[in-house]
């Protein structure tokens, strides 16, 4: 994106203060960091264009859908447990 690239350009020195406030936030290095911080400006950048669901094509959300999946799933969180999500978790003796 053009237009995403200039305002990084003329960001930059707040796009790396914000950078490392998002690495002592979370602990994560900024080579994990700016991926995520990357997808997130380029769509902020196209809501001034045009709302991204008035113009994305269905590749488009596919692609950005996985962006999304794949930079949260570099967090490394645990996942639930078969019990953890089971229904009688979820509602317990309610009967």
């Amino acid at each position: 994106m053009k237009m995403a690239h200039s305002f990084e350009e003329e960001n930059r020195q707040d796009i790396e203060t914000i950078t490392k406030i998002l690495e002592k936030i979370t602990n994560l290095p900024a080579q994990q960091i700016t991926p995520c911080l990357h997808t997130l400006m380029e769509n902020l950048v196209a809501l001034q264009e045009k709302p991204f669901y008035a113009q994305a094509t269905p590749e488009e959300w596919s692609k950005t859908f996985t962006e999304w999946v794949e930079c949260h799933r570099s967090l490394n969180l645990p996942s639930l447990s078969d019990e953890a999500i089971s229904r009688d978790s979820i509602y317990g003796d309610e009967r």
